[in-house]
C-alpha cells in the first residue's frame, strides 16, 4: 500500500524537523518527506490538515496480560488500546502467567501478537526462573527467542550476590538489565510514607526503599561493567542519584509513569483505589522534580505502565486492591498536559514518548534496526497522526482496554489520535 499525508505539521523529535509538509509512504517505509515525486500515485489520501504528523509512540511499560490474565487483559483488547492511543511499539514485562522464563513462551507471545497486525511488542524476559529471585534464566535462548531485555518486573531482588552474578552474566553477552529500583522489606506498604499516608491509616513506602536500591544498583554497575534500565522512578532522591550516576558514566537510563508525573498521594482522597499504583504516589515536592527531570533529559522516557485490572480486584479496600491503571490509551495526552502545564515545547513532549524510549530500547537491542521513534526518509513507516487541539473525556466507557480503571477519570485531556500507522498498514483510524 502508498500512503500521502497531506497538510500536516510534520515533527521529529530526533532531527528537529519540524515543518508543514506532505509525507510519502510505501512499502513499510517513508519514502519521502516535503519532497513528494510529482509521479507518486498513493492508493490511500490521508488529510492531515491541523494535526501533527510524529512518529509512533514508543512506550516502555505495558503489560498485555496474556498468557494466564485473560480476566483483566486480552492480547486483542489491549494491542487495540495501544494503536488507538498512537503506540506503535511497546514493551511488555514478564510477569505474566505462567512468568515469560521460557523461550517457547516468548515465541507463542510473539507470534499471537504478530498475527493481529497492530503494534508491535517487545517482550521482557525474566532474570530470574519465575522471578523468584534464586536461580538466572537461560539469557542467550530467551534472546534468541525475542527478549530484548531482562527484568524482575515488579518483584524486587533481594539476593544482591544473584543481581551481582545476572549483572556479570548480562555484561558478558551485552544484554541490558531493566529493574525497578525498591528495596524489598521496605517496600510492603500501600502508599509513600508521609503525613497522607498516616492520617488514612495506610501503611507506607519510604523513599529510601527506592535510593537503597538505587545505591545496591550503581554499586554492581560499577563493578560489572552492566547496562541497567531503572523503571519508574518515583522520589526526588531518586532523580538526584541518577543525574549522578549518569554524570560518573554509568551505563543506565530511566523512565517514570504518566501517574507519577501528574499525580501526587492527595490525588488518593478518600482510599480511591483507582490510584492504588506501583510504585506509590508521591508528594508534590517529588512530582515537582520528576518533572524538572524529565525535561531536562535526566529521565529518559515516560511510560503509560499500562496495568489493566478487573472490576473485582479493584472493587476491594483500597490496601486489598490491586494495584495498576490502564493508561496505554493515555500517554499521548498526558505527555501534552505536561507540556502545556510546564512550558515544555512540543517537540520534547513528543521526544520523551518517542526517540527517547526508542534510544532505550535501542540501546538494550543494541541496535534498533526497524528506527522506531523517528520520522526521516528510508525510516520504518511507523507513524501517528494527531489534533493536538482536540480535547477528549476520558471515560472507562470509552476506553478500549478490558481494564477500565484509571486515575484520569474524569479529566479533559489534550490531543486527538485520528490515525495510527505501522509499518505503513493503518491499524487505527477515528
Amino acid at each position: 500500500m502508498t500512503i500521502l499525508i497531506k497538510g500536516g505539521r510534520v515533527i521529529d523529535p530526533a532531527s528537529g524537523f519540524d515543518e508543514i509538509a506532505d509525507v510519502a509512504l510505501a512499502n513499510g517505509v517513508v519514502l519521502a518527506i516535503k519532497n513528494i515525486a510529482p509521479d507518486f500515485q498513493p492508493t490511500r489520501t490521508i488529510d492531515a490538515t491541523g494535526c501533527v504528523v510524529a512518529p509512533g509512540l514508543v512506550d516502555l511499560a505495558v503489560r498485555l496480560r496474556e498468557p494466564g490474565l485473560e480476566h483483566e487483559g486480552m492480547l486483542k483488547s489491549e494491542l487495540a488500546a495501544a494503536v488507538a492511543g498512537g503506540v506503535t511499539s511497546l514493551v511488555c514485562p514478564p510477569d505474566t502467567d505462567p512468568v515469560l522464563d521460557e523461550a517457547g513462551l516468548v515465541e507463542m507471545l510473539r507470534y499471537r501478537a504478530k498475527k493481529l497486525h497492530q503494534t508491535r511488542v517487545y517482550p521482557l524476559g525474566a532474570l530470574t526462573h519465575n522471578l523468584a529471585g534464586e536461580t538466572l534464566t537461560e539469557m542467550v535462548s530467551l534472546t534468541e527467542s525475542g527478549c530484548v531485555a531482562f527484568s524482575q518486573a515488579e518483584v524486587p531482588l533481594a539476593n544482591t550476590l544473584v543481581m551481582q552474578r545476572a549483572f556479570q552474566y548480562a555484561s558478558t553477552f551485552g544484554y541490558a538489565v531493566w529493574l525497578r529500583p525498591q528495596e524489598l522489606y521496605l517496600g510492603t506498604g500501600v502508599a509513600a510514607s508521609g503525613a497522607l499516608a498516616t492520617r488514612l491509616g495506610l501503611s507506607g513506602v519510604p523513599v529510601a526503599a527506592e535510593t537503597i536500591a538505587l545505591h545496591t544498583i550503581f554499586e554492581l554497575m560499577k563493578a560489572t561493567g552492566a547496562r541497567v534500565h531503572l523503571c519508574r522512578l518515583s522520589s526526588a532522591a531518586g532523580v538526584a542519584l541518577v543525574r549522578q550516576a549518569k554524570l560518573e558514566g554509568l551505563k543506565v537510563s530511566c523512565d517514570i509513569s504518566i501517574n507519577s508525573l501528574h499525580l501526587t498521594d492527595a490525588d488518593i482522597g478518600y482510599f480511591d483505589s483507582r490510584a492504588r499504583l506501583n510504585p506509590p504516589l508521591r508528594q508534590q515536592r517529588d512530582r515537582d522534580a520528576l518533572r524538572a527531570a524529565l525535561a531536562d533529559g535526566t529521565i529518559d522516557a515516560l511510560v503509560s505502565d499500562h496495568t489493566p485490572v478487573d472490576e473485582d480486584a479493584k472493587a476491594l479496600p483500597f490496601a486489598q486492591s490491586e494495584a495498576g491503571a490502564t493508561g496505554v490509551e493515555l500517554l499521548l495526552s498526558l505527555a501534552l498536559k505536561w507540556s502545556l502545564d510546564s512550558g515544555v515545547s512540543l517537540a520534547r513532549a513528543l521526544q520523551v514518548v518517542t526517540s527517547g524510549p526508542a534510544g532505550v530500547l535501542g540501546a538494550s537491542l543494541g541496535a534498533l534496526q526497524d528506527s522506531a521513534g523517528r520520522l526521516v526518509v528510508g525510516a520504518v513507516a511507523d507513524l501517528c497522526v494527531f489534533d493536538p487541539q482536540a480535547a477528549w473525556d476520558v471515560h472507562s466507557s470509552t476506553l478500549r482496554s478490558q481494564g477500565k480503571h484509571t486515575p484520569f477519570s474524569g479529566y479533559e485531556l489534550p490531543g486527538q489520535v485520528r490515525c495510527t500507522i505501522v509499518a505503513g498498514h493503518v491499524a487505527f483510524q477515528a
